[in-house]
């Protein structure tokens, strides 16, 4: 009978651990199907600049259209955080073999939780800074500020502060960049620009895209 109990909690416990690492790997894997299919259609040009991070590069799908003249690859998948980002990056960016990457990232890392501080989202893109140059070399990294979301205006504070680290950090790093597209969201006294988002107050339309390519025009490298 022990044998049997035995045998029953080790069955138990490898459907457990399939079962977080099935969670664990599905949590994107539409995205990175859809990444995979695109790219066995079109082989990815070399040299590139490739977009990635979170939703706000996710919903750019016509972000090649506000860059006439540069290549761009937009590989963000919408909800992520620097940690999962990092993960993709160790597998996938020797695939495309980018001139630069531009990075939109963070946002949802404070917003996941309380626990989650500035120096937190600073020690998380330090790594994900480390792991592109790791795989990819001394290439151009330009990283865009977080952003100010009135559906996450709690958190506002927060973003300010990581803005801040992570700007005083790439000073610092050679073959980097600091885009600042905080303040040209903001109107004044602090108060976010509701006009240039969605109904979700979470995303950009339109007219949030236009300041967004003002200000990352002038950081991308031929």
């Amino acid at each position: 009978m022990k044998h049997l109990n035995f045998k029953i909690f080790g069955l138990a416990i490898l459907l457990f651990l399939s079962g977080s690492l099935n969670a664990q790997q599905s949590r994107y894997y539409k995205d990175f199907l859809k990444f995979k299919k695109q790219d066995s259609i079109s082989t990815p040009p070399k040299n590139a600049i490739l977009f990635i991070g979170s939703s706000s590069f996710t919903k750019w799908a016509d972000v090649q259209a506000y860059f006439p003249g540069f290549t761009i690859i937009n590989r963000a998948f919408g909800g992520s955080t620097l940690p999962e980002v990092n993960d993709w990056v160790k597998n996938n960016i020797t695939t495309y073999k980018p001139k630069q990457v531009v990075i939109y990232c963070g946002e949802n890392d404070l917003a996941s939780s309380d626990t989650v501080t500035p120096q937190v989202v600073l020690n998380r893109f330090q790594q994900l800074l480390k792991t592109i140059r790791t795989k990819s070399g001394n290439i151009n990294v330009t990283y865009v500020s977080i952003k100010p979301s009135p559906i996450r205006k709690k958190i506002q504070l927060k973003v300010e502060q990581s803005n801040e680290l992570i700007r005083k950090y790439l000073k610092t790093t050679s073959k980097t960049a600091f885009v600042d597209v905080y303040p040209l969201m903001i109107k004044r006294d602090r108060v976010i620009n509701g006009e240039i988002f969605t109904s979700d107050s979470l995303h950009m339309n339109a007219k949030g895209y236009s300041i967004w390519k003002k200000a990352i025009l002038p950081y991308l490298h031929k």
